[in-house]
């Protein structure tokens, strides 16, 4: 995959082969094998590889679209390649040459990285990681874990390992209301063996300058409009084809179907206004990010583009739970019915939005504008 509109092209078509399936992965709560299989296979975790180590090094504004039309189908899928793109910037911006060479060739053959969080010590000539992690998105599935660590020195660094080495287990003890696919399980690590090439100083990127959080939350923010969309799109095709109209306009001989209804027709009109513009405030974040790149002049210039996603985020948030609940009020009481599984919509968007407050965003966002204070330089900004 060489381009940014290849990128998008196979997001598509990806999309469509997992739509038919969606319901049976949010009621089953299964580890989506087959679906992550594909997802390997699709070429899409190496589209952020730089170009000189062999990947597309798609634009922000695509990756942000990739993720988008894939949670506008199933956003617990969309989800779980979270940490691998952003692990795939941490090496691109602080890796060695032989990480990158090593870990690159990988990615690009379809292998998916995945983070999670413990303690990494000495142990004779080598490192052993002990730990636990609560919420490991993916880690079932994937080829390596990234475990971000404390050193003995309690600095932050982060180490490569196999999911399959000794000592690490990945239970699927996974039992909430929505972003059910995601099985972010209990990842537990005892004195598994690091290679101690594969170990970054990941303190270091938070000590300058930075754009990592604010490229993992553009993620996020994507996950979140793709619910607003796939929740509008399931809401539209209920009210034209399933939904009656009520009594009163129908007895009133003001309309033969749901989708002649007046205030339907507002409500609805109100809500794609809502979730176009989450989208195109989602692109402005992106392409925000792309003028700033990986690597930041300066604390503000950071800021700036850590801001405009955070405001994607939060909006798009907002905007997603609005909509997955709206659904109900458009499509009337036939909508609850189990067997259409449209609840889903407004599980995940509640779920997903619960990990990362929106509050906080709108916080920062204002106290930078009023106050002229720059935002925490953290992963989660």
């Amino acid at each position: 995959m060489g381009s940014d509109a290849e990128a998008v092209a196979a997001a598509r078509r990806y999309a469509e082969s997992i739509a038919d399936t969606v319901i049976e992965r949010d009621r089953s709560a299964a580890v989506p094998v087959e679906a992550l299989a594909a997802l390997d296979a699709s070429g899409l975790l190496g589209i952020t590889v730089p170009a000189e180590h062999g990947g597309a090094e798609v634009s922000p504004r695509t990756l942000a679209e990739v993720i988008r039309t894939i949670a506008a189908v199933d956003p617990a899928i969309a989800q779980i390649p979270q940490g691998h793109f952003l692990f795939v910037d941490v090496l691109t911006v602080w890796g060695t040459a032989p990480q990158q060479r090593r870990l690159f060739a990988e990615i690009l053959a379809g292998t998916r990285l995945r983070p999670d969080g413990t303690r990494l010590r000495p142990d004779g000539t080598g490192l052993r990681l002990d730990g636990t992690k609560y919420y490991s998105t993916g880690s079932i599935t994937a080829r390596w874990i990234g475990v971000s660590a404390l050193d003995e020195a309690d600095r932050l660094v982060l180490a490569f390992v196999e999911r399959d080495a000794p000592g690490v287990s990945v239970d699927d003890d996974w039992d909430v209301m929505g972003q059910r696919a995601t099985v972010s399980g209990t990842t537990a690590l005892r004195a598994v063996p690091v290679d101690p090439s594969l170990v970054i100083p990941y303190h270091r990127a938070f000590e300058v300058p930075q754009q990592l959080g604010a490229r993992a939350q553009l993620v996020h923010a994507a996950i979140q409009v793709g619910i607003a969309g796939g929740a509008l799109r399931d809401a539209g095709e209920f009210v034209r084809t399933r939904a009656r109209p009520f009594f009163e306009a129908a007895r009133g001989g003001w309309v033969d179907s749901a989708a002649q209804d007046p205030h339907t027709i507002l409500r609805y009109g109100r809500l794609a206004t809502r979730v176009r513009a989450a989208e195109e405030l989602l692109r402005w974040a992106a392409d925000r990010l792309h003028e700033v790149g990986r690597s930041p002049r300066d604390a503000r210039q950071a800021a700036e583009g850590s801001l405009a996603v955070a405001q994607a985020k939060a909006f798009g948030s907002e905007v997603a739970a609005e909509v997955a609940s709206d659904l109900f009020a458009l499509s009337g009481a036939s909508a609850t019915d189990e067997r259409h599984d449209l609840s889903r919509h407004w599980r995940n968007a509640r779920t997903h939005a619960s990990h990362d407050p929106v509050d906080w965003k709108y916080h920062h966002v204002g106290n930078f504008l009023l106050n002229d204070v720059l935002p925490p330089n953290h992963g989660q900004l």
